[in-house]
């Protein structure tokens, strides 16, 4: 049995924010986590549609049922199943959407980009290949990646303010997990400055207004 791959045209989905213009002087690029669909997910940011402020929302390419085989739908970034090409995948795809929006924006504009729980690694994965003109990371109840190369992720996040976000009742986030997290980071030469707040697995308002605010 011999593999193959074929690279296809796929449509990809996304929602926005607010509406592009001369006006605008942020730009946040948001991913949702795992199961979450980019619709629902999008609602969590509304505290910060000020007229000057852009947030687009894209959706992860691999969509399914999240109770056998009918219902709700969400989305997923990725598995283990052939992770190398689903990561490419994901650059390519995030790279090409932060482009169509840059070419409707002041060339000034400032650039957040978010990634909670799951959506945490896929941005984190997407900034280290060092084609993304980002000014901000926010890591939002996300796991950093291990897999990241540390020769090219260095250079990524060399000089860029990376906030790591958590409710301190958050299920997924351990003690153990936390420190290996800032481990991981304080190898890559990161620093994060650290909020949280009293809550879950969520997104909370005023702490994003707050992060949004200081970092």
């Amino acid at each position: 049995m011999i593999e193959h791959s074929l690279i296809v045209p796929r449509t990809a989905r996304y929602y926005t924010l607010g509406t592009p213009s001369e006006s605008i002087k942020d730009l946040w690029i948001v991913c949702h986590g795992y199961g979450q669909l980019a619709r629902f997910f999008l609602r969590h940011f509304s505290v910060l549609d000020d007229g000057s402020t852009l947030v687009v929302a894209p959706e992860a390419l691999s969509r399914f049922y999240l109770e056998k085989f009918s219902g709700r739908v969400g989305a997923t970034w990725m598995t283990k199943e052939d992770r190398l090409s689903e990561i490419e995948d994901q650059a390519s795809y995030l790279n090409l959407l932060l482009q169509e929006q840059l070419h409707q924006l002041p060339q000034d504009v400032r650039i957040t980009v978010l990634g909670f729980s799951q959506g945490g690694a896929t941005v984190s994965r997407w900034l280290a290949t060092q084609n993304v003109p980002v000014h901000r990371l926010i890591l939002w109840a996300a796991s950093f990646p291990e897999d990241i190369d540390f020769a090219t992720g260095k250079a990524a996040f060399a000089n860029l303010p990376v906030a790591m976000v958590y409710g301190t009742q958050d299920e997924f986030i351990t003690p153990e997990t936390l420190q290996r997290k800032q481990q991981l980071m304080q190898e890559l030469g990161i620093t994060p400055q650290v909020y949280t707040f009293e809550g879950g697995h969520s997104i909370d308002a005023a702490t994003l207004l707050e992060v949004n605010k200081q970092l």
